[in-house]
């Protein structure tokens, strides 16, 4: 970077940010997605797959 590009850059504290709120289209209306229940969201996240070859039922 050049000394006038340094000079432009822009930085902004935390305390200067703003929450950005995102939105979804649900069931045919349109929501915030922070409204969504937590619990659903949380679940996802710990979902197990498995193979069921690798079962070993021994098949």
């Amino acid at each position: 970077m050049d000394e006038r590009a340094k000079e432009q850059e822009i930085t902004l504290k935390d305390e200067e940010r703003t929450k950005c709120e995102i939105w979804t289209r649900v069931m045919g209306y349109h929501r915030p997605t922070s409204s969504f229940n937590i619990g659903k969201q949380g679940e996802f996240a710990e979902r197990k797959y498995f193979v069921e070859s690798k079962c070993g039922c021994g098949k």
